[in-house]
């Protein structure tokens, strides 16, 4: 299931890009290559925090909702960027990327005023 998004705004350090496709990790649950379409070395592993942990649940402002046309939140995919580090994979939880289902509209959305942290250990 490859998906076509297209970002409201290039995500940070992926300008100029917008179109990506999202594909599933094969053998992997929740996991997600993020690949620019114009420039397919250009790619994120993106992750559904519901594989590894309960009660994330951000918030977006309506003006956030709007921009990306979500009607409700069971019409948003909510995926984090997983970070490579030498003392093991890490997720920026205070900026999710929030993906319209049914138009693959995305945003990277910065959490402001939401007490979530930019680096967690994924095998913490």
């Amino acid at each position: 299931m490859t998906a076509l998004l297209n970002f409201l705004v290039p995500p940070p350090g992926l300008d100029p890009h917008t179109d990506f496709l999202l594909d599933p990790v094969e053998g992997t649950e929740g996991l997600f290559s993020l690949r620019a379409v114009a420039e397919d070395g250009l790619r994120l592993f993106l992750l559904d925090p519901a594989t590894v942990m309960d009660g994330y649940a951000p918030t977006l402002t309506d003006e956030q909702a709007a921009d990306l046309g979500l009607p409700g939140p069971g019409e948003a995919m909510v995926l984090v960027v997983v970070h490579p580090a030498a003392d093991g994979p890490c997720l920026n939880l205070m900026a999710p990327i929030v993906v319209n289902r049914t138009t693959g509209r995305a945003a990277q959305i910065i959490l402001s005023e939401q007490d979530y942290p930019i680096r967690v250990p994924l095998l913490a």
